[in-house]
């Protein structure tokens, strides 16, 4: 049983975009729901909207663009300001539910080594298509003031699911040594659509081979999905290029997402192959298409 503290365990990354209100009560939430104390640092994209005056005028410790440079670039400014063992992702429009970073710790305590990376479940207004046992669907509200607070504290244990394989998307936790060994977050996959599964694709080529989520970690997504405001990356593309398979087939055969973490089937060689030769032909097709990648020019025209 891990043993409360005073001094920060985690450091909390939240990188946010001019969405103040669910950013004030994503950190409310960590600040009451937490059992440990951790460090809350934050990335304010442009913040225009009251996010910066608000974010100092409260002492967190933060960096800042004057526009938005994407998760990132955030993600990794933000690693020179902590202070702890392990960097905890969570994006500013969760709600995170009493005691997730204590069932957190004390898989980590369960762990043999840094090689790991653990996730938290999600419960979201609605359900994931291809994730039926990792992402728990119930409607407590789309935004802060609509959000029943109350009736979702009092039903969210009987909401948690077994625990599940394939950890891939925030609310994350990995240790910075991993962190610091792949290099964080890929910059070319600015503004950062796919940047989480090669995060993830790293730390399995760093033999990392423990993705576990962890069901009794819980916590609510709104759903407020910044990305619809920017222009997007091909990162799907940029994966498929760099590694030579799919998204979609690196989780699925690779990471077994959302397969249950008890019911772990293993490897089929035969599927891997096959998926490496469609891959192949995707990889392929892709040599004449103009991907949507921001460049140099692209901020120039910005700055002007």
């Amino acid at each position: 049983m891990a043993t409360p503290t005073d001094k920060p365990v985690f450091s909390i990354f939240i990188p946010t975009w001019n969405n103040l209100p669910f950013l004030q009560l994503c950190i409310e939430s960590i600040e009451q729901n937490s059992a440990m104390a951790h460090e809350i640092l934050i990335h304010v994209n442009d913040g225009s909207d009251g996010t910066l005056e608000w974010v100092r005028r409260k002492g967190y410790r933060y960096t800042h663009s004057d526009e938005n440079v994407g998760v990132c670039w955030a993600m990794n400014g933000l690693r020179p300001l902590m202070t702890t063992d392990y960097v905890m992702y969570i994006n500013d429009d969760m709600y995170m539910l009493p005691d997730w970073d204590l069932v957190l710790y004390e898989e980590v305590l369960r762990q043999p080594d840094n090689r790991w990376y653990l996730a938290s479940t999600m419960i979201q207004p609605k359900a994931h298509p291809r994730r039926p046992n990792s992402v728990v669907e119930a409607d407590f509200g789309r935004t802060p003031a609509e959000f029943d607070r109350q009736r979702l504290l009092e039903s969210y244990r009987s909401l948690a699911p077994a625990d599940w394989r394939g950890a891939v998307l925030p609310p994350t936790l990995v240790h910075r040594d991993m962190w610091d060994l792949v290099g964080g977050y890929s910059v070319e996959f600015s503004p950062g659509m796919a940047s989480d599964p090669d995060f993830n694709a790293k730390l399995w080529l760093a033999g990392v081979r423990t993705f576990k989520g962890l069901g009794k970690s819980l916590c609510y997504h709104f759903m407020s999905v910044s990305v619809n405001r920017i222009v997007k990356n091909d990162g799907p593309i940029q994966f498929l290029r760099k590694y030579g398979m799919t998204i979609r087939a690196f989780q699925e055969q690779i990471l077994h997402v959302d397969e249950l973490w008890d019911d772990q089937k293993p490897d089929s060689p035969s599927v891997i192959r096959q998926e490496l030769a469609r891959s192949s032909v995707k990889k392929l097709l892709t040599v004449f298409k103009n991907m949507k990648t921001p460049t140099i020019w692209d901020h120039i025209k910005k700055s002007k």
